[in-house]
């Protein structure tokens, strides 16, 4: 350690210490029963390692002014201001008790300056204690200069800065702060020597341990979190300008009537604006749903769009897109009429679709069980067309681009979804029938035959009544024209009994009992609620009076033969 610093004992450094700053000059005089140097601790121990015996305080406390002979020849007497002493034996003072030695630079008693401790060469309280072997402290080059007294002390002189030319020239110096060189300062550190190191600690070499080495960030570190905080700005101010668009702003819309490029949408029953705006906008019709959702608001029709297939265009401006959708001609959906044949529909999606006739019957006949028909509904022997009665009548979508297995599926779960409604297997078995099966066949020919509500009962009762085993007027024959004409695939009233007893077709129900092998139209509600509850009054004979509109019924043979007649006044025959 230097000069000013620790001795190599434990013991701390006594603030009374004539070296320790110029607390010569203004520190207390040391209080009574106490070393001058306040005790043990301004002794260094090396001193006394040899001479454990000659412990130079004890635990009681000592009379300054006494004698102390055990210092003659361990204590080194402090020097006086007029007449420094070095290394003289302390046993100079056991002559004179009742002088008290001022170590603190103060007056005595008397108005008189005490010596000054300092004046001159002082010896060195550490150098073992032994006589003439001392070390001046103050007297080295390196040294600083001795402490002065209050009255006397001066500012430090600022030392002076050589000229430019001197002996020492003033040269920029070159940056070597981490923050410019990319270096941090445990490397730079690292790259000083150890003695350079030493004299920049402070303290004379001393040991700079428990401190840590602190990291400097570089440029790239700072301009990397320079990007990073201008990135999460800018995302910050994208979202609020994305929530902003989207609670308060204008949805986005097309402007115009939509490019040459045409495209079919189907709308479903049932299907609201939110619903529909988003088929259009899938389709790439309208830009986005709240924009048709506004535009359907703001026209007083916008809700009366109906279900259906409409040809649109791409790239139309919502309100447009409403407009044309309320126009029936950009509507294209194919109206099934109670009672049509498959074999009216199946021409009239071929049509539609632009596709050859006879397409969309063989795709009917080949995958009729992929067409989701249920299960009651299938195997069933001479059936001419396994599809008959299941292509319910309603609106469906029909439109180029569309495939005729979609429309056909469509067409048969709207069938079985009405006829699920109701138990069809216990009404059946309620009418003496063989099933679902059977109740749609009786429902379809209720439907060809009838002309009116009224009549659809009446005929449901008629067919029940002939099917019946004891029925010896027409021996379980139906004879239905509507039966004949559908195996002929024709719609005639006028038909030769000839031609009628040599056709050995099944569907002949003038030539084989009971009912048709299958449905020979497609029902609707009204027939088939009519074959679900037919009337009781014992209908079994009905003739067209007209040949159209007007049907009439009777309940005897006799009845019917005069109805006849009054047909065929009628009809020219």
């Amino acid at each position: 350690m230097t000069e000013y610093g620790r001795g190599a004992g434990s013991e701390p450094w006594h603030p009374e210490d004539p070296l320790y700053g110029d607390q010569g000059w203004g520190a207390q005089q040391a209080a009574s029963g106490q070393a001058p140097y306040g005790g043990p601790e301004q002794q260094p121990q090396q001193q006394y390692q040899q001479h454990p015996q000659q412990q130079y305080y004890s635990q009681q406390p000592q009379d300054p002014y006494a004698p102390q002979p055990q210092y003659a020849e361990q204590q080194v007497q402090q020097g006086y201001a007029e007449q420094p002493q070095q290394g003289y034996p302390q046993q100079q003072y056991a002559a004179q008790p009742a002088q008290p030695q001022q170590y603190n630079g103060g007056w005595d008693t008397t108005g008189q300056q005490a010596a000054m401790p300092y004046a001159g060469q002082q010896p060195d309280p550490y150098n073992n204690g032994y006589a003439g072997e001392g070390n001046d402290l103050y007297g080295t080059p390196d040294a600083y200069p001795p402490p002065q007294p209050p009255g006397q002390r001066q500012a430090p002189a600022v030392p002076e800065v050589p000229e430019q030319g001197g002996e020492w020239d003033a040269e920029p110096q070159e940056e070597n702060h981490p923050f410019f060189t990319g270096a941090d300062d445990g490397e730079r550190e690292d790259d000083e020597p150890r003695e350079s190191r030493r004299s920049k600690g402070g303290g004379g070499g001393r040991d700079r341990r428990g401190k840590t080495k602190k990291k400097g960030k570089s440029g790239r570190a700072c301009l990397v979190l320079a990007v990073i905080f201008a990135v999460g700005v800018g995302g910050v101010g994208y979202v609020g300008y994305d929530f902003y668009q989207k609670k308060f702003g204008a949805a986005p819309d097309y402007a115009g009537e939509g490019t040459g490029e045409t495209v079919t949408v189907e709308i479903p029953t049932g299907a609201g604006g939110s619903e529909i705006g988003q088929l259009l906008k899938q389709a790439g019709v309208v830009k986005s749903i709240d924009a048709f959702v506004q535009a359907q608001n703001d026209d007083p029709k916008g809700k009366t769009i109906q279900a259906g297939a409409y040809t649109l265009k791409k790239g139309m401006s919502a309100a447009n897109a409403v407009k044309l959708m309320l126009n029936p001609t950009s509507r294209n959906s194919l109206i099934i009429p109670e009672g049509k044949r498959n074999s009216w529909v199946y021409g009239e999606i071929d049509t539609r679709l632009g596709l050859p006739a006879g397409t969309t019957k063989d795709i009917a006949l080949k995958k009729a069980d992929s067409m989701g028909l249920p299960d009651w509904a299938k195997g069933h022997k001479n059936v001419k067309d396994p599809l008959e009665g299941f292509l319910y009548p309603a609106s469906y979508p029909v439109a180029k681009g569309m495939k005729p297995e979609d429309v056909l599926k469509k067409m048969v779960n709207r069938a079985s979804s009405e006829y699920g409604k109701q138990d069809l297997a216990v009404e059946a078995k309620k009418l003496h029938l063989d099933g679902p099966w059977q109740l749609i066949t009786v429902a379809s020919l209720v439907q060809a035959e009838g002309k009116t509500h009224d009549d659809f009962r009446k005929m449901a009762e008629v067919v029940y009544n002939r099917l019946k085993p004891d029925n010896t007027q027409t021996n379980q024959k139906l004879q239905f024209d509507s039966a004949y004409n559908y195996l002929t695939g024709k719609s005639n009233i006028k038909i030769g009994l000839s031609e009628i007893n040599n056709n050995q077709d099944p569907y002949n129900t003038y030539k084989w009992r009971g009912l048709t092998p299958g449905p020979i139209g497609n029902p609707g509600t009204e027939a088939l609620a009519a074959a679900l509850d037919p009337t009781k009054d014992g209908w079994m004979y009905f003739v067209a009076t007209d040949g159209q509109h007007k049907t009439e019924f009777a309940k005897t043979l006799a009845e019917f033969n005069k109805l006849k007649e009054e047909f065929n006044a009628q009809s020219g025959q």
